[in-house]
């Protein structure tokens, strides 16, 4: 391979330049290695943020991402496997509904799933509130309980992509998240490195997701597309709103509870209505005719996520934990419900104990938020808004300092919130 410098590829893409797909091989491989400096790569990070990755740029960046680590196999198994990915957002339970649904249709959903930061919630601390559950699992393990089971959400091992760990950590301190290339390759070379045959994105798109318009969601939503299907994963992407939150609860155990309800044949609409939307794309792509709505509602489902919890140990009759302070906010006038402001719900939970700000925080099973209304509803002087949940009164105050202005009322109606955006299949 030609000899490169740190310098002269960072130079490159500042100035506008395309990269070579042996110099992007260069750079990722020595970065590993710990040849080429994080100051470096946060150079070459922003310039990617300011000039972007041309389609061959961002081929070549994720497939050195995935060749970094190891690629599970899952071929041999019974069923097809279909894996879903949400980009985040407030109240979204859906995986802990979806997974086990999927799989009592009959195709079999590898979820590798992460912890929550700042205020969207992660998949593994919700399920972490039952006891028992455990969240790491190895690949022989994941494999057994994909073909006995259908379903399996535990945490991505080290070994899937490790060089996007390095990046993601640069990324997370110097203002570069928010880059599609960098977002899509983060994704998606973890995505495929698990082995799935099909994968359905769930973008979420709104107040309380990271991104906030229908034009960066569909940017985003088919540059991900895109590297799936190059890479031979059949990839559909749903853009989904985020302005309000997912559902009523927004909290670890709360979320488990409001899951458990869905898949009991209850819970809110706006939960049933994605998870339902989300598995007949994931069923579509592996060929599987069945109707998963009769799957929640005769108990199939339930059945599964019980199978699920304990084959990782959890127990799914166990009483889950629930914050002893608590308070209500009420509502200052009459009127209807214009906005119920997903973001700042997220960031009420999290400072009552549901999130974390770093990485090696812990988080409160119990704590979070039950949102009583929804955009649209007519309300009156004193009516509760939201449910606050901590496990101490200083977390209490701060949650209850937040969430304040989280609802705003007037007196037109308002318009009912759309779920389901719009899909992507290219």
């Amino acid at each position: 391979m030609t000899a490169f410098s740190a310098v002269d590829v960072i130079t490159i893409k500042r100035d506008g330049g395309t990269l070579s797909n042996d110099a992007i091989t260069w750079v990722l491989e020595a970065y590993d290695r710990g040849e080429v400096a994080d100051e470096q790569m946060s150079a070459l990070l922003m310039a990617i943020f300011f000039n972007g990755l041309g389609p061959q740029e961002l081929l070549t960046w994720t497939d050195r991402m995935i060749a970094s680590g190891e690629r599970l196999d899952l071929h041999g198994l019974s069923r097809p496997t279909v894996d879903k990915h949400s980009t985040g957002g407030v109240g979204d339970k859906i995986s802990l509904i979806l997974a086990p649904l999927v799989a009592s249709c009959g195709a079999a959903v590898p979820q590798l799933s992460g912890r929550g930061l700042g205020h969207t919630g992660g998949t593994l601390d919700k399920l972490e509130s039952i006891p028992g559950w455990r969240a790491f699992l190895t690949n022989d393990e994941m494999r057994d309980q994909l073909e006995s089971v259908g379903a399996v959400i535990c945490a991505a091992g080290a070994g899937l992509a490790p060089v996007d760990k390095k990046l993601y950590a640069l990324r997370d301190v110097t203002g570069t998240v928010e880059s599609i290339p960098l977002i899509s390759s983060s994704i998606m070379s973890k995505k495929i490195a698990e082995g799935t045959h099909a994968l359905v994105l769930d973008v979420k798109v709104g107040r309380g997701a990271f991104i906030k318009t229908i034009e960066r969601a569909r940017e985003l939503a088919s540059t991900m597309v895109a590297l799936g299907t190059q890479h031979g994963v059949a990839t559909v992407a749903q853009l989904t709103s985020m302005d309000q939150p997912l559902g009523r609860a927004v909290g670890n155990a709360l979320e488990v509870l409001e899951s458990v309800d869905v898949l009991q044949g209850r819970g809110p609409n706006d939960v049933r209505e994605l998870t339902i939307g989300l598995a007949e794309i994931m069923l579509e792509l592996v060929g599987i005719d069945v109707d998963p709505a009769a799957k929640l509602d005769d108990g199939s489902a339930y059945e599964v996520f019980r199978q699920m919890i304990k084959a990782q140990d959890g127990d799914p009759d166990a009483e889950l934990p629930v914050a002893v302070h608590k308070d209500v906010v009420l509502a200052s006038r009459d009127g209807v419900v214009q906005t119920v402001d997903a973001l700042k719900v997220g960031v009420a939970a999290w400072r009552l104990g549901a999130g974390r700000a770093r990485k090696e925080d812990s988080v409160s099973a119990g704590a979070g938020v039950m949102c009583l209304v929804r955009e649209g509803d007519r309300i009156e002087v004193g009516q509760p808004l939201f449910e606050l949940f901590a496990d101490d009164e200083e977390h209490l105050t701060r949650g209850r300092d937040t969430i304040g202005d989280a609802v705003t009322v007037g007196d037109e109606p308002a318009a009912q919130e759309r779920i389901l955006l719009e899909k992507i299949t290219k």
